[in-house]
């Protein structure tokens, strides 16, 4: 079906709410759920805070064509600390720990918690997250770490919606192809980009090339 024609549910926040802080990791994955909150009337605002992202290259890339499809729909966007020293600092001794293992958690945890602290200073009741649409995340395990995160502030509340079902992934990979987003091939971390790296070195593919891949290409 196509995406223009579709025609969505209406999403309710929880609580009554109607203002939320949306914590983006890219453009790929937060096409659907912005796209889907704006057809249900949400008030929300991206927050961009990432400092797992490495190199710095990777990093700008993704938040330039977040910024970009964010201005198409005069979505307010905060640009958060890259404080990637700081990530470096709690990743130690995680360096050979497997994706979705505890250095994931400690991942989410970081970014979730700053994310819940801006919308509890800054009148945000909800939050969530657009890391959940990814198929190559554990769904269960981000939720965990949003509902921790949001239970440090008095009146915060993490969203726990399931943006893939529905059809909700499919429309992910539409609006991707449809915006000709920066496809990146792999989930972001100097430790996923090495394993990564020797997962296709193994199996005869190239290296990544970062800023190559564009959907729809």
């Amino acid at each position: 079906m196509d995406n223009a024609e579709f025609k969505r549910e209406k999403l309710e926040l929880p609580n009554g709410e109607n203002k939320l802080l949306l914590h983006s990791c890219c453009a790929p994955c937060s096409g659907e759920v912005m796209e889907a909150m704006i057809a249900s009337d949400i008030n929300f605002t991206i927050y961009f805070y990432n400092p797992n992202i490495h190199p710095r290259k990777e990093y700008d890339l993704r938040k330039d064509e977040n910024i970009r499809f964010a201005e198409k729909y005069n979505i307010p966007f905060v640009d958060a600390d890259y404080d990637v020293d700081n990530w470096f600092s709690r990743a130690k001794g995680m360096e050979q720990e497997p994706e979705r293992g505890i250095r994931c958690t400690m991942c989410f945890d970081m970014r979730f918690e700053r994310t819940a602290l801006y919308a509890y200073e800054n009148g945000f009741p909800t939050i969530t997250s657009s890391l959940g649409i990814s198929r190559w995340k554990n769904f269960d395990q981000i939720n965990d770490c949003g509902i921790r995160a949001a239970g440090h502030y008095p009146g915060i509340t993490y969203w726990t919606f399931n943006w893939r079902k529905k059809g909700g992934s499919s429309r992910m990979l539409e609006i991707s192809k449809r915006e000709q987003f920066y496809m990146q091939e792999y989930c972001g971390c100097a430790y996923s980009l090495r394993d990564t790296n020797h997962w296709r070195l193994a199996n005869g593919r190239e290296r990544i090339e970062l800023g190559k891949q564009y959907y729809g290409d």
